[in-house]
């Protein structure tokens, strides 16, 4: 090769190298009790990694804060709370607390994350189910008691409640929380275009070089996805389903996500999808999938109407599908 050849070969290979993207940079955990997936775009890998390690701290702080049944603030301000006393807690997580009253009232309490001790009743509070169904009246005495979050007063760092059946469970309330602060980590990260999924729950952050983030919504009965979307920067998914955390008695399927109004866990959907944009879209696209899980296929419609949620898909349970006109727009 000549030298003006060579040097013309690696002005081209220079160009080609500084016109290349930079590659995805993925990293997994697990965390919550499920796969956790950070993917970032166009950024060095260097910075992705510390990015993403900040993330990984946070969410592990989370899970430590949040956790149901393993020691944790929350598990000891629920000790407190059964003795009809007084707790001091963090000011994060009185914030959180008062945010999650917030999303209870708007869901007419069918988001209720008061109700721990039914979810421990029928042996959720595990890493495995206990594939057993409570007694009938040990179920109706719970919803007797009727805990819901507005029994829970919180003043300062202060929180205590009238009802000492309230037992605080934010397992609906804890991923969406922390797509959100994984967003604002990433940013302050300097990093521009990534996508968070937590077990479904997913949040975008930019785009995918020139296109937006393409993600899939799971099949509840099937591998594989029922169908994917394009999110935008900002905008989250939240999926309530019967098929993660379940188990089975005599041919009936009894899923982790329990009616507050009966006790029982909600049947009649196999799977519910919501699309949520705006502030704080991780935390309420996890929260407001629930009512619209437990309220039913016929109810559908209303529901979504009264939490402002127009996105959104359902597998009800004969498998057929209700989507929302303006998720039918986005689906692919």
């Amino acid at each position: 090769m000549r030298p003006a050849q060579t040097t013309l070969w690696f002005l081209l290979s220079w160009m080609l190298t500084a016109c290349s993207p930079p590659p995805l940079v993925q990293q997994q955990s697990y965390v919550f009790g499920t796969l956790v997936e950070i993917t970032i775009y166009g950024a060095p890998e260097t910075q992705a990694r510390q990015a993403t390690a900040a993330v990984l701290a946070r969410f592990d702080t989370l899970h430590q804060q949040l956790h149901a049944w393993q020691p944790s603030a929350l598990s000891r301000l629920n000790t407190t709370l059964a003795q009809g006393e007084r707790a001091t807690v963090t000011p994060e997580l009185a914030m959180m607390l008062r945010d999650a009253q917030t999303l209870s009232t708007q869901s007419g309490d069918r988001f209720n994350p008061a109700i721990g001790g039914l979810i421990a009743l029928w042996g959720f509070h595990a890493d495995t189910p206990q594939s057993r169904v409570p007694d009938t009246a040990a179920i109706a005495g719970w919803v007797k008691r009727q805990p819901r979050m507005g029994d829970l007063h919180i003043e300062a760092s202060q929180v205590w409640s009238d009802n000492p059946a309230v037992q605080l469970d934010l397992g609906g309330y804890a991923k969406g929380r922390a797509l959100d602060d994984a967003v604002a980590i990433l940013k302050q990260h300097g990093i521009q275009n990534a996508l968070i999924n937590i077990g479904g729950n997913v949040i975008a952050l930019g785009q995918h070089g020139e296109r937006p983030w393409r993600v899939g919504i799971q099949h509840p009965r099937q591998p594989g996805t029922l169908a994917t979307l394009d999110l935008r920067d900002g905008e989250a998914i939240g999926t309530s389903g019967d098929y993660q955390r379940y188990f089975e008695v005599g041919g009936q399927r009894y899923c982790h996500v329990i009616d507050p109004r009966s006790g029982w866990p909600a049947s009649g959907m196999q799977s519910v999808t919501v699309l949520v944009t705006g502030d704080r879209a991780g935390t309420r696209s996890d929260a407001l999938s629930k009512p619209l899980f437990i309220g039913g296929a016929a109810g559908l419609a209303k529901t979504a109407a009264r939490l402002n949620v127009s996105d959104y898909l359902a597998v009800i349970g004969n498998g057929q599908m209700q989507v929302s006109a303006a998720m039918q727009a986005r689906l692919r």
